[in-house]
């Protein structure tokens, strides 16, 4: 990625002279590690595969102060931060070569309070992590749909799930955070003191510093009525869906999800690998309703094969866990909708035929709802007047393989662009796409630039889809 005008420019160093790896280690409680220790080779790897980088080191940090010694370490000697939760990011953010990797992975302590239904998560946490906490007390809140996924990255980014229907965005029930920023400086944003900087971080991404920890509202979600129903690839199921989406109520969770028949053993061999779609559901409701879901369900089209039941609410967010492990090679983009066009409908079908892999999909996300009512300027998530939000994604188990199935997400990107918005969700967009953040923030962005020249003006914060002060 090209460096911005006001970033630092020491960003190639290989390694840290002997007095800076001192001075490093000795500010730092956890694990500094740099090339040539045993751990090196593992500790600089990310989710995506596609980015193979080398910082000069990692930090895995144990606490609060270890991210101020990080952040302060990385500014002054003008080095590229990279901060990793979960290490998601399909951009490869978590990483970088020559600077430092902030590694949150080991902060993830989690209180929950049952009585006053709130969460408070350290910002190594995984989804997998705070549904568990949360489930406990028969609570939760919205999350990804892989559990694997650090909840930093996916909150601040704005947080879509199988709950934004009926609880809205992970931003949404980001109620405070403390946030170490450009200079150091260890900050407790709420709603009532420094609200500006958490108006920021519910959705304008990792710009304006690390989040040490979150607290959420959490919400009663005890046991959901959950799991995948697969029909062929047939433009009318997806037009049903829209249907069933526009009439059920918000407790009703449900992605369209286009691409390959997966090697389940509820799907018959047949379909394994062959071109169809499915729709994932978590039906947060009460449980007398779940016979009408499940015609509701059966209504769509002819099911091929169906895994749906009660289960415990976190479960539903591991169900594609073993299909996505650490180290595919991704390429996304993403789009959203105002509606689900027939047009668009069609390209899901075409394009979803020609899907690379059984890993890779076409998958929906539908935002009315509680998402809708939150003002397009009450966080930095601009986008409340759009249904859906589609991530296009080429995964595959080579990194030729993903090279080569770059064009096929480009071209349906393109094939999707007139019946889309201008901007799209950043948590579906890969490096290659910083010209659109301006139209991701849409209205938000200016006052989001006017924030960042504030907290970050040098620009520390960068590996991200980037925010210019």
């Amino acid at each position: 990625m090209t460096a911005h005008p006001t970033a630092p420019t020491r960003t190639r160093t290989t390694t840290l002279t002997d007095t800076l790896s001192r001075q490093l280690r000795d500010s730092v409680h956890g694990e500094v590690i740099e090339p040539g220790d045993p751990d090196y080779e593992d500790a600089r790897k990310v989710y995506n595969a596609m980015h193979d980088r080398r910082p000069a080191a990692v930090v895995r940090a144990a606490d609060a102060g270890d991210i101020i010694a990080a952040v302060d370490f990385a500014r002054e000697q003008e080095l590229t931060l990279a901060v990793r939760g979960g290490s998601h990011a399909v951009a490869g953010y978590g990483t970088c070569d020559g600077g430092v990797v902030l590694d949150l992975g080991r902060m993830r302590g989690i209180r929950i309070d049952p009585e006053a239904r709130t969460a408070r998560a350290e910002g190594g946490c995984t989804w997998a992590d705070l549904n568990h906490a949360a489930h406990a007390f028969g609570l939760a809140t919205t999350g990804g749909v892989i559990s694997s996924t650090g909840i930093g990255g996916l909150t601040t980014g704005g947080g879509m799930g199988y709950l934004s229907r009926r609880c809205g965005l992970a931003c949404d029930n980001l109620i405070a955070a403390d946030v170490v920023t450009a200079d150091g400086s260890f900050v407790t944003c709420t709603q009532e003191r420094d609200s500006d900087l958490l108006w920021a971080v519910r959705g304008g991404g990792g710009n304006f510093g690390v989040l040490a920890s979150l607290s959420y509202r959490l919400h009663p979600v005890p046991d959901i009525l959950g799991g995948p129903t697969f029909y062929p690839l047939d433009p009318d199921v997806m037009r049903r869906y829209r249907e069933l989406i526009a009439d059920s109520p918000e407790e009703f969770g449900a992605l369209l999800v286009v691409g390959l028949g997966p090697p389940e053993p509820f799907l018959p061999e047949r379909w394994h690998g062959r071109p169809l779609c499915g729709v994932v559901t978590c039906w947060s409701g009460p449980e007398e309703e779940d016979d009408r879901i499940r015609a509701r369900l059966a209504d769509l089209g002819s099911v091929l094969g169906q895994y749906l039941g009660r289960m415990p609410y976190p479960v539903v967010n591991t169900l594609f866990d073993e299909l996505l492990p650490a180290g595919l090679f991704h390429y996304w983009k993403g789009t959203f909708s105002r509606g689900l066009p027939d047009a668009a409908i069609e390209a899901y079908a075409s394009f979803g035929a020609d899907t690379p892999s059984i890993e890779g999909a076409t998958v929906v996300f539908p935002l009315d709802g509680a998402v809708q009512r939150v003002g397009p300027e009450d966080t930095a998530f601009a986008y409340r007047d759009v249904d859906f939000a589609t991530a296009l994604s080429a995964t595959l188990s080579t990194r030729a393989g993903c090279e080569g199935a770059m064009g096929w997400v480009r071209d349906f990107a393109a094939a999707l662009a007139p019946h889309s918005a201008e901007g799209a969700y950043v948590n579906f967009m890969d490096a290659d796409e910083q010209h659109r953040v301006p139209a991701n923030y849409r209205q938000n962005h200016d006052r989001l630039r006017s924030l960042k020249r504030r907290y970050d003006p040098g620009n520390l914060f960068r590996l991200n889809h980037n925010i210019t002060p």
